[in-house]
């Protein structure tokens, strides 16, 4: 995840053609929604020597999903040395060994919360032509998680304007390479194992209903390959950056342009404040608005990044934690023990 964020009756035709059917999933690959979804960094752990002084085993239990950052895309990792992590990418000041006891430890506390691996992220954007998808699939089954979280933050999609069907769209120089980390994860992760995808804030702007839409930028348009892209089948859910886009950005508005060519569960994005680019601001009030707003949602609900963050000087409703974003998120969707 980087530091850094219905469809009207004119286009209903385009977006049918653009829609790739979702397959049937695993029973139970996914709590039943609305969900709720947070990062943990890894960074933030303490030492221990035992799983249950660690913060991972300590997470509240409503969590839905928990995704455990970053691993780097080129990891190496010996399941003979379980132990060993150091060349993982993962940061926690313990070993292998501990961690699995805290997955473990969070999985009976809550037998339906899934926790992923995230690999990528904006810290290890340049180590995807070293992709190392083996290493990936021993870690997860070491540590016990349940999937991986598909970070792929490329530094220039080289995403062009495109005619696609017959109307005006967008096609990005990472498409390709979007699909191609998509197959060769599920090829050593097949389902049940959850395979999840951030997606750029403004990265379904660029076709249909929502071609102008503002800010555009870089990324406008570089994840429209999820509504053509054969591999998209392979991912379990999306969730959208909703967040460091600029002081245009309309969350909402960049929700509903994922659901035009994502059909499967969507997530609403949010960032524990402050956010650097001059954008909205993750609040209390604002938390609850938008997980009031994915209330009821069954393919629905919210993503926080992230949950081990602390605004500078006391938390405030204006500047939560994010424990008590996460608790705020919890009310709003509707969840108990919050």
């Amino acid at each position: 995840m980087g530091w850094g964020r219905v469809v009207c009756c004119a286009v209903a035709c385009l977006s049918c053609l653009l829609l790739i059917p979702q397959p049937a999933r695993a029973a139970n690959a996914l709590p039943p929604g609305p969900l709720l979804m947070a990062y943990f960094g890894s960074w933030a752990e303490q030492p221990a020597e035992i799983p249950q002084a660690t913060r991972i085993a300590a997470l509240p239990s409503y969590l839905d999903i928990v995704v455990l950052g970053f691993a780097r895309p080129d990891a190496q990792f010996d399941p003979l040395r379980p132990d060993d992590l150091s060349l993982t990418g993962l940061q926690a000041p313990y070993g292998g060994r501990v961690l699995a006891g805290a997955v473990a430890a969070l999985h009976e506390r809550h037998p339906s919360m899934r926790v992923l691996l995230a690999i990528g992220g904006s810290a290890y954007a340049s180590l995807w032509d070293r992709y190392n998808p083996s290493a990936i699939a021993g870690l997860v089954k070491a540590l016990g998680l349940d999937g991986v979280d598909l970070d792929y933050e490329p530094a220039w999609p080289g995403c062009e304007p495109a005619e696609i069907a017959g109307a005006p769209s967008v096609r990005c120089q990472s498409d390709a390479r979007w699909s191609d980390l998509v197959v060769r994860t599920r090829a050593v992760l097949p389902r049940p194992a959850l395979l999840t995808v951030p997606g750029w804030s403004i990265g379904a702007y660029g076709a249909g209903t929502f071609a102008a839409d503002q800010p555009a930028g870089r990324y406008t348009g570089s994840m429209l390959w999820l509504g053509r892209e054969p591999a998209a089948r392979e991912i379990d859910l999306v969730s959208v950056m909703a967040y460091e886009a600029g002081p245009n950005f309309d969350p909402e508005r960049a929700l509903a342009a994922y659901r035009a060519v994502w059909q499967g569960p969507l997530l609403l994005g949010a960032m524990v404040p402050p956010d650097g680019s001059g954008g909205l601001e993750y609040t209390l009030p604002v938390l609850s608005h938008y997980a009031g707003s994915q209330r009821g949602e069954r393919l629905g609900g919210v993503m926080l990044y992230s949950i081990e963050q602390a605004p500078p000087g006391s938390p405030s409703p204006a500047r939560p934690d994010g424990e008590t974003a996460a608790a705020a998120i919890c009310r709003g969707l509707g969840h108990s023990g919050c």
